[in-house]
């Protein structure tokens, strides 16, 4: 099973960006998605989730600004940035959870600076 993430970059603050992660069809379907990120020197953290009925959840320093959502057609979960801002300078990691299995993405970074 893979997790491709991709779509981070460079942006201003303000500025907005999509992150895109395409898996395997029965984990998608089946299986809990999330983002996660980490910047230098912290601990990993959870940005986002999605279930597979389409329930989300934030983390309280992206809501309002991040949605999460699902392409059951292509098998891939977003992450709409928007409002972004230095803080959410990280790399990001799409995350599966499928009954007592974890699955990582590569990670893909997001740095956000003027």
């Amino acid at each position: 099973v893979q997790l491709q993430a991709s779509g981070g970059g460079l942006v201003q603050p303000g500025g907005s960006l999509r992150l895109s992660c395409a898996t395997s069809g029965s984990i998608f379907k089946f299986g809990t998605l999330a983002w996660y990120r980490q910047a230098p020197g912290n601990q990993r953290e959870l940005v986002a989730t999605i279930t597979s009925g389409g329930s989300t959840n934030y983390a309280d320093s992206v809501k309002g600004r991040f949605t999460i959502s699902r392409d059951n057609a292509k098998n891939t979960m977003y992450l709409q940035m928007n409002s972004l801002k230095p803080e959410d300078t990280a790399v990001y990691y799409c995350n599966a959870v499928l009954s007592a299995l974890t699955f990582w993405g590569q990670g893909t970074q997001v740095t956000v600076s003027s």
